[in-house]
C-alpha cells in the first residue's frame, strides 16, 4: 500500500468571491479569518473560496456566465473547467457566508449533498454578475496548492441580507465588511493583498478587467502573466 497523500504536490481547481459594496461611497469588502489549526493560511483573514468540486460540474446555473470571463477561463486551462468553478464560487459564498448569489427557481433532477440548503432555499445559482479578475497558482512548497480564479462582484447581486451570516458554515469567523481604506490592518496574505491593490486600482469599475492578471507559479518558475493580453513584464 501508498503512504498518505502529499497534499502539498497536488494542484486543486479553486474558486474565490469578492464581494465590495457601497462602491460609490466608501467601499467595503466581505472578509473572514481562518482558523488558528487551519492547514492553509491559518488566523489570516481571507475572501470566502475553496476547492472546486467534482460535483460542481453538475449544477444547473441559472445563466451561463458573461465574456470575455469565460474564455479567459478557459485560457491556458481546460474550457469545460469554467462551468465548474462559476459552481464553485457561488458554492463557497454560500457555505462559509450563508450569502446567496442566484435566481428563484427548481433544481432539475438531484441535487448534491454540499448543494441541499441552496436548493431548498428555493434558488439556482447564478454566476451573472461575477466578474473573473485574477487567477494565482499558490508556490510549490507550501501544504496545500491552489490553482485560484477570483470573481469580483457588487454586493447589490445577493438574495441575501447582507450582513446576516447566521447561514454560515465555521470555516470562516469574525465575517464583516471592511472598508477598503481600512483592510490593510488585517492579516491579510501576499495573494490577497495584490489581488486587492488590482481591484482598488479599477474601482468604482467591478467589470471585467481588460487583462486578468495570472500568477502562474509552476514547479519550474514563476511567471506574471496577463489572460487576454501580453505580460506585464514584457
Amino acid at each position: 500500500m501508498g503512504g498518505p497523500l502529499d497534499k502539498s504536490k497536488i494542484i486543486r481547481n479553486a474558486a474565490t468571491v469578492i464581494l465590495i459594496r457601497d462602491v460609490e461611497t466608501r467601499p467595503r469588502v466581505l472578509m473572514g479569518q481562518r482558523g488558528a489549526k487551519a492547514a492553509f493560511m491559518p488566523n489570516k483573514f481571507v475572501f470566502p473560496g475553496g476547492a472546486v468540486d467534482m460535483a460542481d460540474a453538475r449544477v444547473p446555473l441559472a445563466s451561463a456566465g458573461a465574456e470575455p470571463c469565460l474564455t479567459r477561463l478557459g485560457e491556458d486551462a481546460d474550457p469545460a473547467l469554467a462551468p465548474a468553478c462559476l459552481a464553485a464560487a457561488v458554492r463557497e459564498l454560500w457555505e462559509e457566508t450563508g450569502q446567496i448569489l442566484g435566481e428563484p427557481g427548481q433544481w432539475p433532477g438531484e441535487v448534491p449533498e454540499d448543494w441541499t440548503g441552496f436548493a431548498e432555499a428555493g434558488y439556482i445559482p447564478s454566476p451573472d454578475g461575477l466578474s473573473f479578475v485574477f487567477r494565482a497558482i499558490t508556490p510549490p512548497g507550501r501544504p496545500r496548492r491552489f490553482d485560484a480564479r477570483f470573481f469580483l462582484a457588487d454586493a447589490s447581486r445577493l438574495k441575501t441580507d447582507p450582513d446576516d451570516f447566521s447561514g454560515a458554515e465555521e470555516e470562516l469567523s469574525h465575517l464583516q465588511w471592511i472598508p477598503l481604506d481600512d483592510v490593510r490592518r488585517f492579516d491579510l496574505p501576499f495573494i490577497t493583498e495584490v489581488v486587492l491593490s488590482e481591484i482598488i486600482g479599477n474601482l468604482p469599475d467591478l467589470g471585467a478587467p481588460r487583462e486578468v492578471p495570472f500568477f502562474n507559479n509552476t514547479d519550474e518558475e514563476s511567471l506574471f502573466e496577463r489572460l487576454g493580453g501580453q505580460s506585464p513584464l514584457a
